[in-house]
């Protein structure tokens, strides 16, 4: 009898809030339209706005795509340049990377604020890191690596390159700098033992021969499963005597 009162009171409920919001309805159709259509609005709104971003990110990875073939493209006299290919064939490289930055620039102007607009600006730095634009490649490198990283390996790429950018310049102290800052870096996105390679190649190449053997042992000890470490230990078994 008590379950049957409960559910009864329920029901009543019910029909009360039922009635009173018909009730309320009718005192305020009009009111209920507006909301109505401004909730459809915003609806009808955020789907076409999210087709559009969709649309739009698919249309930046395209170009970007495109942009990449220039940049990879073969020239001619390289493996990949035979004639009928499907690819394009540079008469130089650096024909190949002048058209390539240009593409990538305008992917960049076209699509700057979304991840292949980004990911071509770090590839139309490399390009003209290539052609010897070393002030435009460090503007261009510089605010890659300035981005946040989320899932994108472009930030830390850059950063790799622009060390390699100071070293091309002749600027070996600062190139140093920026190798050994990177291979300290434990939240880096790059495996650490590549970077640390290229700390070991331009310690080498700068003669600082002590300095490059214990990095390669360095490499060595840490990584000693990794692809570098037997080349690591070779050359830091090669380095003992002059070094020392």
């Amino acid at each position: 009898m008590k379950r049957e009162l409960k559910k009864q009171i329920k029901q009543d409920e019910f029909v009360s809030w039922l009635d009173h919001s018909i009730t309320w309805l009718r005192a305020h159709e009009r009111e209920a339209k507006m909301t109505a259509a401004i909730v459809l609005a915003v609806a009808m709104g955020w789907l076409g706005l999210s087709t559009w971003m969709k649309s739009r990110a698919h249309a930046a990875e395209e170009d970007l795509t495109a942009a990449l073939k220039t940049f990879h493209a073969p020239v001619a006299g390289e493996p990949g340049a035979e004639p009928g290919g499907q690819a394009k064939v540079f008469t130089t490289a650096a024909e190949r990377y002048r058209q390539a930055a240009q593409e990538l620039a305008e992917v960049h102007r076209k699509y700057g604020s979304q991840s292949a607009g980004r990911r071509a600006r770090y590839y139309e730095g490399l390009s003209r890191l290539e052609l010897g634009q070393y002030d435009e490649a460090q503007k261009a490198l510089s605010e890659v690596a300035a981005m946040r990283e989320d899932k994108d390996l472009s930030p830390s790429l850059a950063r790799l390159q622009l060390a390699d950018l100071e070293k091309r310049r002749g600027r070996t102290d600062e190139a140093l700098k920026l190798y050994q800052q990177l291979a300290d870096d434990t939240s880096l996105a790059l495996p650490r033992d590549h970077v640390l390679m290229a700390l070991c190649s331009a310690l080498e190449d700068a003669r600082r021969l002590p300095e490059a053997r214990e990095a390669y042992r360095r490499l060595a000890d840490e990584f000693p499963d990794s692809v570098y470490a037997s080349e690591a230990r070779r050359r830091a078994d090669y380095l003992k005597p002059i070094a020392g």
